[in-house]
Protein backbone atom coordinates (compact mmCIF):
# COMPACT_ATOMS: atom_id res chain seq x y z
CA UNK A 1 0.00 0.00 0.00
CA UNK A 2 1.63 3.36 -0.97
CA UNK A 3 1.01 6.75 -0.87
CA UNK A 4 2.10 8.65 -3.92
CA UNK A 5 2.05 12.12 -4.82
CA UNK A 6 -0.41 13.23 -8.25
CA UNK A 7 1.90 15.81 -9.81
CA UNK A 8 5.38 14.03 -9.94
CA UNK A 9 4.20 10.36 -8.62
CA UNK A 10 6.79 10.46 -5.87
CA UNK A 11 6.40 8.09 -2.59
CA UNK A 12 5.00 10.04 0.33
CA UNK A 13 5.28 6.32 1.67
CA UNK A 14 4.62 2.61 1.64
CA UNK A 15 3.88 -0.06 3.91
CA UNK A 16 4.14 -4.10 3.27
CA UNK A 17 2.65 -6.75 4.67
CA UNK A 18 1.11 -10.38 4.24
CA UNK A 19 -1.33 -12.56 4.93
CA UNK A 20 -3.45 -12.08 7.99
CA UNK A 21 -2.64 -7.62 8.66
CA UNK A 22 -6.01 -6.41 7.22
CA UNK A 23 -7.34 -5.44 4.34
CA UNK A 24 -6.26 -2.48 1.85
CA UNK A 25 -7.98 0.17 4.84
CA UNK A 26 -6.16 -1.43 7.71
CA UNK A 27 -2.88 -0.87 5.89
CA UNK A 28 -3.57 2.29 4.41
CA UNK A 29 -4.36 3.38 8.28
CA UNK A 30 -0.61 2.80 8.58
CA UNK A 31 -0.16 5.82 5.94
CA UNK A 32 -2.20 8.10 7.95
CA UNK A 33 1.00 9.75 9.64
CA UNK A 34 1.57 11.41 6.28
CA UNK A 35 -1.25 13.57 5.13
CA UNK A 36 -1.58 17.02 6.94
CA UNK A 37 -3.12 20.36 6.66
CA UNK A 38 -2.63 22.07 3.24
CA UNK A 39 -3.26 17.94 1.36
CA UNK A 40 -6.02 16.56 -0.42
CA UNK A 41 -5.70 12.72 -0.08
CA UNK A 42 -8.36 10.87 -3.35
CA UNK A 43 -8.74 7.12 -2.42
CA UNK A 44 -11.00 4.84 -4.90
CA UNK A 45 -14.13 3.17 -3.58
CA UNK A 46 -12.75 0.85 -1.48
CA UNK A 47 -12.10 3.14 1.09
CA UNK A 48 -15.62 4.69 2.23
CA UNK A 49 -15.66 2.98 5.01
CA UNK A 50 -17.64 6.02 7.62
CA UNK A 51 -13.88 5.50 10.22
CA UNK A 52 -11.54 5.49 7.75
CA UNK A 53 -13.60 8.83 6.36
CA UNK A 54 -13.26 9.97 9.58
CA UNK A 55 -9.31 9.25 10.36
CA UNK A 56 -8.03 10.83 7.44
CA UNK A 57 -9.96 14.23 8.30
CA UNK A 58 -8.47 13.53 12.02
CA UNK A 59 -5.47 14.52 10.17
CA UNK A 60 -6.11 17.85 9.35
CA UNK A 61 -6.14 17.21 5.14
CA UNK A 62 -9.02 17.17 2.86
CA UNK A 63 -10.02 14.12 1.28
CA UNK A 64 -12.13 13.36 -2.01
CA UNK A 65 -12.95 9.91 -2.37
CA UNK A 66 -15.26 7.92 -4.14
CA UNK A 67 -18.17 5.94 -2.44
CA UNK A 68 -19.45 2.94 -3.37
CA UNK A 69 -23.09 2.79 -4.87
CA UNK A 70 -24.64 1.56 -1.84
CA UNK A 71 -23.76 4.87 0.39
CA UNK A 72 -26.31 6.51 0.09
CA UNK A 73 -26.14 9.16 3.35
CA UNK A 74 -29.70 11.00 4.21
CA UNK A 75 -29.23 14.56 2.47
CA UNK A 76 -29.18 17.34 4.73
CA UNK A 77 -29.27 20.25 2.51
CA UNK A 78 -28.49 21.21 -1.33
CA UNK A 79 -25.88 23.56 -2.61
CA UNK A 80 -26.73 25.66 -5.47
CA UNK A 81 -23.64 23.33 -7.13
CA UNK A 82 -26.05 20.25 -7.10
CA UNK A 83 -24.05 18.92 -4.93
CA UNK A 84 -25.40 18.20 -1.07
CA UNK A 85 -24.28 18.28 2.48
CA UNK A 86 -24.68 14.61 4.36
CA UNK A 87 -23.21 13.44 7.66
CA UNK A 88 -21.37 10.07 7.36
CA UNK A 89 -20.35 8.47 10.65
CA UNK A 90 -20.59 11.84 12.71
CA UNK A 91 -18.66 13.48 10.13
CA UNK A 92 -19.97 16.55 8.00
CA UNK A 93 -19.19 15.98 4.43
CA UNK A 94 -20.27 16.97 1.13
CA UNK A 95 -21.97 14.34 -1.77
CA UNK A 96 -21.64 14.80 -5.11
CA UNK A 97 -23.26 12.66 -7.90
CA UNK A 98 -22.24 13.40 -11.60
CA UNK A 99 -23.02 11.06 -14.87
CA UNK A 100 -19.70 11.33 -16.55
CA UNK A 101 -20.55 11.19 -20.67
CA UNK A 102 -17.06 10.83 -22.84
CA UNK A 103 -16.84 11.15 -26.74
CA UNK A 104 -14.00 9.73 -28.58
CA UNK A 105 -12.70 10.92 -32.21
CA UNK A 106 -13.15 7.65 -33.95
CA UNK A 107 -16.78 8.21 -33.02
CA UNK A 108 -17.25 5.88 -29.66
CA UNK A 109 -18.88 7.21 -26.80
CA UNK A 110 -19.31 6.26 -23.09
CA UNK A 111 -20.20 7.36 -20.19
CA UNK A 112 -21.04 6.07 -16.30
CA UNK A 113 -21.79 7.62 -12.98
CA UNK A 114 -19.59 8.82 -9.81
CA UNK A 115 -20.35 9.45 -6.49
CA UNK A 116 -18.00 11.57 -4.61
CA UNK A 117 -17.32 12.48 -0.96
CA UNK A 118 -15.38 15.31 -0.18
CA UNK A 119 -14.37 17.26 3.20
CA UNK A 120 -14.25 20.18 0.94
CA UNK A 121 -17.96 22.07 1.91
CA UNK A 122 -17.30 25.29 0.19
CA UNK A 123 -19.22 24.72 -3.60
CA UNK A 124 -17.94 28.57 -4.21
CA UNK A 125 -14.22 27.45 -3.52
CA UNK A 126 -14.61 23.45 -5.22
CA UNK A 127 -17.37 23.45 -7.45
CA UNK A 128 -18.64 20.27 -8.19
CA UNK A 129 -17.56 19.53 -11.61
CA UNK A 130 -14.26 20.86 -11.00
CA UNK A 131 -14.38 18.06 -8.33
CA UNK A 132 -15.04 15.61 -11.09
CA UNK A 133 -12.35 16.30 -12.72
CA UNK A 134 -10.16 16.86 -10.28
CA UNK A 135 -10.30 12.93 -8.71
CA UNK A 136 -9.17 11.96 -12.41
CA UNK A 137 -6.12 12.28 -11.13
CA UNK A 138 -5.64 9.53 -8.39
CA UNK A 139 -5.28 7.14 -11.62
CA UNK A 140 -1.37 8.65 -11.48
CA UNK A 141 -0.73 6.14 -8.87
CA UNK A 142 -1.44 3.51 -11.33
CA UNK A 143 1.26 4.90 -13.62
CA UNK A 144 3.44 4.93 -10.74
CA UNK A 145 2.57 1.37 -9.92
CA UNK A 146 3.13 0.50 -13.31
CA UNK A 147 6.80 2.07 -13.61
CA UNK A 148 7.65 -0.37 -10.22
CA UNK A 149 5.80 -3.16 -12.07
CA UNK A 150 6.77 -3.32 -15.58
CA UNK A 151 9.44 -0.84 -16.28
CA UNK A 152 11.85 -1.21 -13.24
CA UNK A 153 11.46 -5.20 -13.11
CA UNK A 154 11.50 -5.04 -17.11
CA UNK A 155 9.43 -8.23 -16.66
CA UNK A 156 10.95 -9.94 -14.03
CA UNK A 157 10.07 -11.27 -10.50
CA UNK A 158 10.95 -11.30 -7.04
CA UNK A 159 13.86 -14.13 -7.08
CA UNK A 160 13.88 -14.36 -3.20
CA UNK A 161 12.30 -17.61 -1.84
CA UNK A 162 10.81 -16.24 1.94
CA UNK A 163 9.46 -13.15 3.03
CA UNK A 164 12.43 -11.55 4.68
CA UNK A 165 13.91 -11.39 1.38
CA UNK A 166 11.02 -10.85 -0.77
CA UNK A 167 10.85 -7.45 1.72
CA UNK A 168 13.90 -6.53 1.62
CA UNK A 169 14.35 -6.80 -2.46
CA UNK A 170 10.56 -4.83 -2.62
CA UNK A 171 12.44 -1.89 -0.19
CA UNK A 172 15.11 -1.81 -2.96
CA UNK A 173 12.76 -1.22 -5.66
CA UNK A 174 10.84 1.66 -3.80
CA UNK A 175 14.03 2.97 -2.81
CA UNK A 176 15.48 3.08 -6.47
CA UNK A 177 12.04 4.39 -8.02
CA UNK A 178 12.09 7.51 -5.43
CA UNK A 179 15.58 8.36 -6.72
CA UNK A 180 14.68 8.30 -9.80
CA UNK A 181 11.51 10.37 -9.50
CA UNK A 182 13.42 12.39 -7.34
CA UNK A 183 16.12 13.51 -10.26
CA UNK A 184 13.05 13.59 -12.63
CA UNK A 185 11.46 16.31 -10.42
CA UNK A 186 14.91 18.06 -10.02
CA UNK A 187 15.41 18.16 -13.44
CA UNK A 188 11.68 19.29 -14.43
CA UNK A 189 12.52 21.96 -12.01
CA UNK A 190 15.37 23.39 -14.00
CA UNK A 191 12.52 24.23 -16.47
CA UNK A 192 10.03 26.50 -14.56
CA UNK A 193 6.62 25.51 -16.21
CA UNK A 194 7.69 22.10 -17.22
CA UNK A 195 5.24 19.50 -16.35
CA UNK A 196 6.59 16.89 -14.41
CA UNK A 197 4.08 14.46 -16.08
CA UNK A 198 6.19 14.90 -19.30
CA UNK A 199 9.62 13.31 -17.68
CA UNK A 200 10.28 10.18 -19.20
CA UNK A 201 10.83 7.62 -16.54
CA UNK A 202 12.41 5.06 -18.78
CA UNK A 203 14.75 7.36 -19.83
CA UNK A 204 15.94 7.97 -16.23
CA UNK A 205 15.93 4.38 -15.74
CA UNK A 206 18.55 3.70 -18.68
CA UNK A 207 20.70 6.74 -18.03
CA UNK A 208 21.02 5.61 -14.57
CA UNK A 209 21.70 1.69 -15.56
CA UNK A 210 24.60 3.35 -17.59
CA UNK A 211 26.23 5.74 -14.88
CA UNK A 212 26.39 2.52 -12.76
CA UNK A 213 28.05 0.73 -15.52
CA UNK A 214 30.86 3.21 -16.05
CA UNK A 215 30.97 4.05 -12.57
CA UNK A 216 30.74 7.90 -13.90
CA UNK A 217 29.07 11.45 -11.80
CA UNK A 218 29.03 9.67 -8.59
CA UNK A 219 28.89 12.83 -6.99
CA UNK A 220 25.65 14.94 -6.74
CA UNK A 221 25.16 17.47 -9.07
CA UNK A 222 24.26 20.82 -7.76
CA UNK A 223 21.15 21.92 -6.60
CA UNK A 224 20.73 24.39 -10.03
CA UNK A 225 22.67 22.52 -12.34
CA UNK A 226 21.09 18.38 -13.46
CA UNK A 227 23.18 15.77 -13.14
CA UNK A 228 23.17 13.41 -16.29
CA UNK A 229 20.13 11.77 -15.60
CA UNK A 230 18.61 14.89 -15.27
CA UNK A 231 20.37 16.19 -18.59
CA UNK A 232 18.90 13.16 -20.10
CA UNK A 233 15.48 13.75 -19.39
CA UNK A 234 15.30 16.79 -20.35
CA UNK A 235 16.76 16.28 -23.60
CA UNK A 236 13.83 13.71 -24.38
CA UNK A 237 10.56 15.21 -22.64
CA UNK A 238 7.78 13.98 -23.47
CA UNK A 239 4.93 15.54 -24.91
CA UNK A 240 2.33 17.29 -23.35
CA UNK A 241 -0.47 14.42 -21.99
CA UNK A 242 -3.37 13.42 -24.55
CA UNK A 243 -6.73 12.97 -23.29
CA UNK A 244 -7.18 9.13 -24.27
CA UNK A 245 -9.30 6.49 -23.02
CA UNK A 246 -9.63 2.53 -24.47
CA UNK A 247 -11.49 -0.86 -23.48
CA UNK A 248 -10.15 -2.64 -20.26
CA UNK A 249 -9.37 -6.23 -21.30
CA UNK A 250 -7.91 -8.99 -19.84
CA UNK A 251 -4.68 -10.00 -22.30
CA UNK A 252 -3.68 -13.35 -21.44
CA UNK A 253 -6.16 -16.24 -22.87
CA UNK A 254 -5.61 -18.45 -19.36
CA UNK A 255 -6.46 -15.86 -16.86
CA UNK A 256 -8.80 -17.15 -14.19
CA UNK A 257 -10.30 -14.05 -13.99
CA UNK A 258 -13.74 -13.81 -15.70
CA UNK A 259 -14.16 -12.39 -18.88
CA UNK A 260 -15.54 -8.75 -18.41
CA UNK A 261 -18.63 -7.69 -19.88
CA UNK A 262 -19.08 -5.34 -23.34
CA UNK A 263 -16.86 -2.43 -22.59
CA UNK A 264 -18.36 0.38 -25.10
CA UNK A 265 -15.14 1.91 -25.48
CA UNK A 266 -12.59 1.60 -28.34
CA UNK A 267 -9.99 -1.65 -28.94
CA UNK A 268 -7.47 0.99 -29.47
CA UNK A 269 -6.42 4.15 -27.99
CA UNK A 270 -8.62 7.30 -29.37
CA UNK A 271 -8.74 10.60 -28.63
CA UNK A 272 -11.02 12.12 -26.34
CA UNK A 273 -12.61 14.76 -28.21
CA UNK A 274 -16.16 16.10 -25.50
CA UNK A 275 -16.33 15.15 -21.63
CA UNK A 276 -19.66 15.79 -20.40
CA UNK A 277 -20.34 15.97 -16.67
CA UNK A 278 -23.88 16.54 -15.81
CA UNK A 279 -24.42 17.12 -11.67
CA UNK A 280 -27.53 15.05 -10.44
CA UNK A 281 -29.11 16.27 -6.98
CA UNK A 282 -30.74 14.05 -5.05
CA UNK A 283 -33.82 15.01 -2.82
CA UNK A 284 -33.17 16.00 0.53
CA UNK A 285 -33.97 13.24 3.10
CA UNK A 286 -33.52 9.64 3.30
CA UNK A 287 -33.21 7.92 -0.01
CA UNK A 288 -34.46 4.61 -0.48
CA UNK A 289 -32.21 1.95 -0.30
CA UNK A 290 -31.43 -0.12 -3.63
CA UNK A 291 -33.10 -3.60 -3.06
CA UNK A 292 -30.57 -6.70 -3.85
CA UNK A 293 -30.76 -8.39 -6.89
CA UNK A 294 -31.41 -11.67 -7.27
CA UNK A 295 -28.64 -13.87 -8.68
CA UNK A 296 -29.74 -14.90 -12.52
CA UNK A 297 -30.45 -18.33 -13.31
CA UNK A 298 -26.97 -19.81 -15.90
CA UNK A 299 -28.46 -20.55 -19.15
CA UNK A 300 -29.18 -24.14 -19.61
CA UNK A 301 -25.95 -26.23 -20.61
CA UNK A 302 -23.30 -23.98 -19.06
CA UNK A 303 -21.13 -24.99 -16.59
CA UNK A 304 -22.61 -23.08 -13.64
CA UNK A 305 -25.91 -24.62 -14.72
CA UNK A 306 -24.59 -28.39 -14.68
CA UNK A 307 -22.80 -27.52 -11.15
CA UNK A 308 -26.17 -25.95 -10.35
CA UNK A 309 -28.16 -29.10 -11.22
CA UNK A 310 -25.80 -31.54 -8.93
CA UNK A 311 -26.31 -29.27 -6.50
CA UNK A 312 -29.67 -29.12 -6.84
CA UNK A 313 -30.52 -32.80 -6.74
CA UNK A 314 -29.39 -33.13 -2.91
CA UNK A 315 -29.53 -29.53 -2.00
CA UNK A 316 -28.95 -30.79 1.95
CA UNK A 317 -25.69 -31.85 1.06
CA UNK A 318 -22.60 -30.01 -0.22
CA UNK A 319 -20.14 -30.89 -2.24
CA UNK A 320 -16.51 -30.15 -2.43
CA UNK A 321 -14.89 -29.29 -5.55
CA UNK A 322 -12.84 -31.68 -6.75
CA UNK A 323 -16.08 -33.71 -6.15
CA UNK A 324 -17.82 -31.63 -8.50
CA UNK A 325 -14.91 -32.11 -10.67
CA UNK A 326 -14.64 -35.58 -11.14
CA UNK A 327 -18.39 -35.83 -11.52
CA UNK A 328 -18.33 -33.07 -14.61
CA UNK A 329 -15.04 -34.43 -16.15
CA UNK A 330 -13.28 -30.92 -15.35
CA UNK A 331 -9.56 -30.01 -14.30
CA UNK A 332 -10.13 -29.20 -10.46
CA UNK A 333 -7.82 -25.99 -10.73
CA UNK A 334 -9.98 -24.54 -13.77
CA UNK A 335 -13.48 -25.65 -11.68
CA UNK A 336 -12.42 -24.15 -8.48
CA UNK A 337 -11.22 -21.04 -10.05
CA UNK A 338 -15.23 -21.00 -11.29
CA UNK A 339 -16.27 -21.72 -8.32
CA UNK A 340 -14.46 -19.19 -6.01
CA UNK A 341 -16.02 -16.46 -8.26
CA UNK A 342 -19.69 -18.58 -8.29
CA UNK A 343 -19.57 -17.87 -4.57
CA UNK A 344 -18.21 -14.51 -4.73
CA UNK A 345 -21.07 -12.97 -6.90
CA UNK A 346 -23.69 -14.65 -4.50
CA UNK A 347 -24.58 -17.52 -6.93
CA UNK A 348 -23.29 -20.54 -4.58
CA UNK A 349 -22.45 -20.59 -1.02
CA UNK A 350 -19.01 -21.84 0.70
CA UNK A 351 -19.73 -24.02 3.73
CA UNK A 352 -16.03 -24.27 4.15
CA UNK A 353 -12.84 -23.89 1.83
CA UNK A 354 -13.40 -25.56 -1.18
CA UNK A 355 -17.24 -26.78 -0.49
CA UNK A 356 -20.21 -25.26 -1.90
CA UNK A 357 -23.85 -25.18 -1.82
CA UNK A 358 -26.71 -23.24 -3.23
CA UNK A 359 -27.43 -19.82 -1.50
CA UNK A 360 -30.66 -19.94 0.55
CA UNK A 361 -34.05 -18.72 -1.11
CA UNK A 362 -34.33 -14.90 -1.05
CA UNK A 363 -37.69 -14.03 0.45
CA UNK A 364 -39.80 -12.35 -1.29
CA UNK A 365 -39.75 -8.37 -2.27
CA UNK A 366 -42.56 -6.71 -0.72
CA UNK A 367 -43.34 -2.88 -0.55
CA UNK A 368 -44.20 -1.05 2.56
CA UNK A 369 -47.35 -0.24 3.67
CA UNK A 370 -48.24 3.50 2.34
CA UNK A 371 -48.33 5.61 5.62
Amino acid sequence: MALAGTGTRGLLGAVIAGRGRGGETALARQLLHLPGPGMLVLADRAFDAAGFLAAVAGTGAHLLIRARSSRLPPVLEVLPDGSCLADIGGLRVRVIEARIRVQGADGTCCQDTVRLVTTLLDHRRAPADRLVRLYHERREIESACYALRHTLLAGRVLRSGDRPGAEQELWALLAGYQLLRMAMTDATATRPGTDPDRASFTIALQTAGEQLTTAQHISPAAPDHPGPIGRAVLAGLLPARRPRYSARKVKSSTSRYPGRPADPRPALPATITAVTITITTPPPGDRPRPRPRRPAQPAPGTLRHRVTALLHADPARPRTGHELAALLHQQPAYLLSHLAHWATAGHLTRTSPGTYTLPPTPAPLTNPPDP
